[in-house]
């Protein structure tokens, strides 16, 4: 029992940042988890924790023993749920990751719902248009939006997702509309920095070189006077008429419906990618993993989640 507990109050102090906060969460005095974290780290002859007044910082030890205890933990709170009357119950800390305007619409808004759901389960939303390292960075789970590079890590789609070039009625006025993909080389194209998650750039599909032949998909990386790394950011500057963009419905669906945009090039729109769930190769899935991805899968599924979503 005195194992356990040590290893419990481990992962709460690391999830929870400090001493303090876990000593809080459980209701005893911070000397008693300074105790345990001694203790545990006596037992294992390793250094898993360097502790400040200001912060702990997981040793290289640590976060490697922090995963462990986390699955350790999941298995035994899911052994004992599923024998309990009350059948099983998610509990622990989710870490998840997600684009920064697409978790502003459609992720952040499910996390509160998600915990109404599931109230023994505490969540961290990071949202960033960078390419987090989910397994290095310690996260749970990550939704992304459009192609997956190759990577090791487990995905589940959850919804199609389909890209657009769009601008102003004005700004296509005073500058033409471009006829072909080609043709962006002599428009203003508003695009994602080269250290944002687009790292392919725009795709489109070419007309097939022969009958009975599949479109090719060609991707291209149109220039700019102007660049960002956070994607609602290039719909702003869509909206104000400084170039053409291209941005996913979910994002410009509402401004074409009102008449603030206008999509061109729709002759050579690629087919629809996917919006994904990752999470890192586990022999077993957290319970609180599983539920947050059925959830999202079921929200994501529904015609009228969209359509209420369009309005954010």
């Amino acid at each position: 029992m005195d194992k356990l507990k040590q290893l419990e109050t481990f992962v709460a102090v690391a999830t929870r940042g400090s001493l303090t906060a876990a000593a809080k969460a459980e209701g005893v005095a911070p000397a008693i988890i300074g105790r345990r974290l001694d203790a545990l780290e006596a037992r294992l002859g390793v250094k898993l924790m360097v502790r400040t007044t200001r912060r702990i910082t997981l040793t290289h030890e640590g976060s490697a023993f922090l995963e462990d205890c986390q699955r350790l933990l999941v298995d035994i709170a899911n052994s004992e749920a599923s024998v309990s009357a009350g059948g099983v119950k998610a509990s622990g800390h989710l870490r998840i990751t997600a684009p920064a305007g697409f978790g502003r619409r459609h992720v952040a808004p499910l996390v509160p719902r998600f915990h109404e759901l599931h109230p023994e389960v505490t969540i961290s939303l990071n949202l960033s248009d960078r390419v987090v390292d989910v397994a290095g960075e310690a996260y749970d789970c990550a939704v992304r939006v459009g192609d997956l590079p190759d990577s090791s890590l487990v995905s589940v789609r959850l919804a199609d997702n389909r890209r657009l070039c769009v601008a102003t009625p004005r700004y296509l006025q005073q500058h033409g509309r471009p006829q072909t993909p080609a043709d962006l080389a002599r428009f203003d194209c508003l695009v994602l920095s080269s250290d944002a998650s687009q790292t392919r750039g725009w795709a489109f599909a070419m007309p097939p070189a022969s009958p009975g032949a599949e479109a090719e998909i060609v991707h291209m990386r149109p220039g700019g006077p102007l660049d960002c790394t956070d994607g609602q950011v290039l719909r702003e500057w869509c909206l104000a008429g400084y170039g053409i963009a291209w941005r996913s419905t979910w994002e410009v669906e509402a401004d074409i419906a009102a008449g603030r945009l206008e999509s061109v090039l729709d002759g050579y729109a690629a087919p629809p990618n996917g919006i994904y769930a990752l999470f890192p190769q586990r022999k077993h899935l957290a319970l609180r993993v599983r539920l947050w991805i059925d959830f999202l899968k079921h929200e994501y599924g529904r015609e009228e989640f969209w359509r209420s979503a369009a309005a954010r």
